[in-house]
């Protein structure tokens, strides 16, 4: 498949005497869920829509996972409610974006790192693995330090001990695959319930004004006037897309079975992992939303302290600060979004590690021993900087401003070769991108780029 023309099919060749699936396990992304989910024939919306449910949820954890958290806050705690219409852009990007990696997938029957791979040279490929490497390590920053705060705020359990925990929980995942792809999905269903439902109550009790909600949902020119309004956008766009879930998302959009020599079966597996992805998608809109609205109507104008996850828990119980509502309960329910937050990221981190090094390095090992790997090579500086700060919880956390630096560095190194691939009718066939969508793409592409690039140089200057 050099050129991109040819989809793979099933039909087995022989080669060294025997008989292999010309598309073998060895061209499948993550093999063993690779195609594992049925879907029924013949069956009405409803029913076909709930099949495809789920590598939507997986998708969006990492549009609200901790990394998210502190900006959006922040957001809110500055400007009130003029950023929300911020949130609506950036999830919109996103929403387009993880369209066109899904329908890759499902189209080509490979993911993004394999595709991103064959069009490359040794070196080149070589080169982009240790860029998308250093994007899964700065994602697992964030969950990492989220979950092992968490795990310190709730149970009074040292931050490094906690960051120890929230590492291990790879071998928690070995055990979710065994019991199939599926209970994956509804486990991180079921955190990300936990974290919409805290936030819908924290919001609940602030009674923010709805009016104002509103209106803020509508672009205002003071966020471009305005610097330090301007800065913070671009911290909430720039954090917003990140490039591990467009490899993620044109993998695990393959789970389920799809017969690529059926145009219309392509056609409708497109279709319903679209909606997923929006309706999933949405929910993440929803819950950043919160997080802002939450901002605004607890801490806009007390002019407290919000730079650490700490002081967000502080301030939940401090009546001085949000008033009447103030209570160790919020603090604890913010606690419980956050690890809810880091768990689920840190699962979905996994396993788009496990993708970037199959697809770009087309490593062959015991897959346990792969993805202890792949969790060791993107926790150890975060354990190596844990230990040595320790006693300096503030510096830990500082990571995850330096976390986004990579983010921001590997953005287009995902996101362009995605576009070019899904606008290529070589690769993609019918199912190539429309031209509004490839307009609307590379000029959400190049705004990204722009403001990611801003984003480095101020985080340069200020440090």
């Amino acid at each position: 498949m050099k050129d991109g023309s040819e989809v793979e099919t099933n039909e087995t060749t022989a080669k060294h005497g025997k008989f292999v699936s010309a598309s073998s396990a060895e061209n499948k992304s993550l093999d063993e869920i690779n195609g594992s989910i049925e879907v029924p024939e013949g069956a009405g919306f409803w029913r076909t829509l709930m099949t495809y449910t789920g590598p939507g949820i997986l998708i969006a954890v990492g549009y609200m996972d901790p990394g998210n958290w502190i900006t959006s806050i922040a957001g809110g705690a500055q400007y009130k409610y003029t950023l929300l219409s911020v949130v609506l852009i950036s999830s919109l990007i996103a929403m387009l974006l993880q369209s066109m990696a899904a329908k890759l997938g499902i189209v080509t029957g490979k993911d993004l790192a394999q595709l991103t791979r064959e069009k490359t040279s040794k070196t080149g490929g070589i080169i982009l693995w240790i860029i998308a490497e250093l994007a899964i390590m700065a994602t697992d920053i964030a969950e990492i330090i989220g979950s092992g705060i968490a795990i310190k705020l709730l149970f009074n359990i040292p931050l490094i001990v906690g960051i120890l925990i929230t590492a291990a929980d790879v071998l928690i995942l070995l055990l979710l695959m065994k019991l199939g792809f599926r209970k994956i999905e509804a486990i991180v269903a079921t955190l990300v319930s936990v974290i919409l439902l805290v936030f819908l109550y924290e919001v609940f009790l602030a009674k923010p004004s709805v009016a104002g909600i509103i209106d803020g949902y509508f672009p205002k020119s003071s966020i471009i006037t305005n610097n330090g309004m301007l800065y913070l956008s671009l911290g909430i766009v720039g954090a917003t897309v990140m490039p591990h879930d467009l490899y993620l998302g044109s993998s695990i959009s393959q789970t389920r079975k799809v017969n690529r020599e059926d145009k219309k079966d392509i056609a409708k597996a497109i279709k319903f992992s679209t909606i997923d992805s929006n309706i999933q998608l949405f929910l993440a809109f929803i819950v950043n939303s919160l997080l802002l609205i939450l901002g605004a109507a607890l801490f806009y104008g007390t002019n407290s302290e919000l730079g650490r996850f700490v002081d967000l828990f502080n301030a939940l119980s401090n009546k001085q600060v949000v008033g009447a509502i103030a209570s160790p309960i919020l603090s604890m329910l913010f606690a419980v979004a956050l690890l809810s937050s880091g768990q689920s990221s840190t699962i979905t981190g996994t396993l788009s590690g496990q993708i970037i090094m199959e697809g770009f390095i087309r490593l062959k090992m015991p897959l346990w021993a792969q993805r202890l790997l792949t969790r060791l090579l993107s926790v150890t500086p975060v354990l190596i900087f844990a230990f040595y700060y320790h006693d300096n919880e503030a510096k830990i956390e500082n990571l995850l401003t330096f976390s986004q630096v990579f983010l921001s560095v590997a953005l287009p190194f995902a996101i362009i070769p995605l576009v070019l691939f899904t606008s290529d009718e070589k690769i993609m066939g019918q199912f190539k991108n429309k031209k509004w969508v490839k307009y609307c793409a590379w000029f959400a592409t190049i705004v990204l780029i722009i403001l990611n690039i801003y984003l480095i140089v101020q985080t340069i200057v200020e440090a």
